[in-house]
């Protein structure tokens, strides 16, 4: 959101992936979604064939999105841009600005290994697998009650 509280491009590929996009697919089979927009990228490298996305996907069973992965940036100067560039969008939208991470940004100067990561959501996983409707009924402690 801006200072008017109008989205931005971004915030129109959110609300159109989670209510057009993720409603519309097979609601029995896995579907993954890649190459996202590079205003989106977060800590995933940009493609270097195709400068206008990130090295990043999402796997959904169903509308439910399951998963999150990407290529990791290992550029600790390109991803001190990205902190700089994000705490300058969030001032502009009257929002706080968010600590950097020095000891991140100092981890990738002293060099990263080529790498990827996935980070699964049981929950999420164990919701679909029973059946459930809300991810509340497969937690222990649900927000509610913790």
């Amino acid at each position: 959101l801006d200072v008017r509280g109008e989205l931005d491009r971004d915030g129109w590929l959110d609300l159109i992936m989670s209510m057009v996009v993720a409603p519309a697919l097979p609601a029995d089979g896995l579907t993954f979604i890649h190459d996202y927009p590079a205003s989106q990228a977060a800590l995933a490298r940009i493609c270097p064939e195709n400068p206008a996305v990130a090295e990043r996907f999402e796997l959904y069973w169903g509308g439910v999105e399951l998963a999150n992965g990407f290529h990791e940036l290992g550029d600790a100067a390109e991803q001190g841009a990205r902190f700089e560039a994000d705490n300058r969008r969030r001032r502009d939208a009257g929002q706080p600005a968010v600590a950097v991470d020095h000891h991140l940004l100092s981890a990738l100067a002293s060099g990263l290994p080529d790498c990827a990561g996935v980070a699964l959501g049981v929950d999420r996983l164990l919701m679909c697998l029973s059946g459930c409707d809300h991810i509340r009924q497969v937690l222990a402690f649900d927000w509610e009650r913790a």
